[in-house]
């Protein structure tokens, strides 16, 4: 597995291949259904977001509680699709890759390509497992949504595969 340290350049991101496995270490955030629709009405009507989005991972997930003594509870992977009418704005506003499970619409492939980013795909079903790999998480916006909402973690080892390279080469084709 090669090791990646966060944040993702353009370098980086040319030099990733569909199907290669990888450990990322650095900062990535988490977003979910509600958190997109906030960011991307942000977007749409040019109001000050929660987070700077250049150069950013978000992860689909919504972590569980915290158990005491635990950085995050459970975090495991949320269906990328959901976020497809989303994700082309997103990424055009500045996020670089994207962490989930499942396959993407041929607008996001097309994104992708467009503005040279990387979907990768994290091993579902392992939300306990991939919990252990998160050193801190830190709450950054909309608290009212829950585990939905956006929180900033510092991983180490967090594993993914590149399901969609920057040349939009898709690794369920």
């Amino acid at each position: 597995m090669k090791r990646i340290y966060l944040p993702l350049t353009g370098e980086i991101i040319k030099n990733l291949h569909t199907g290669e496995e990888l450990l990322l270490s650095g900062t990535l955030y988490t977003a979910r259904d509600q958190a997109h629709k906030r960011l991307v009405e942000a977007i749409k009507k040019r109001k000050r977001l929660p987070l700077d989005l250049k150069d950013q991972i978000i992860y689909y997930c919504g972590p569980t509680a915290t158990p005491k003594g635990k950085a995050i509870g459970s975090c495991g992977p949320t269906t990328a699709s959901r976020m497809d009418r989303f994700a082309p704005i997103l990424l055009k506003a500045g996020v670089k890759a994207m962490i989930g499970k499942g396959r993407r619409s041929a607008e996001v492939v097309k994104a992708i390509k467009k503005y040279k980013c990387v979907y990768f795909l994290a091993p579902a079903g392992l939300g306990a497992l991939l919990s252990t790999k998160v050193r801190s998480k830190e709450l950054i916006a909309y608290p009212e949504l829950g585990p939905e909402a956006i929180y900033k973690l510092k991983v180490k080892d967090f594993p993914v595969i590149v399901g969609i390279d920057s040349k939009g080469k898709d690794i369920y084709k």
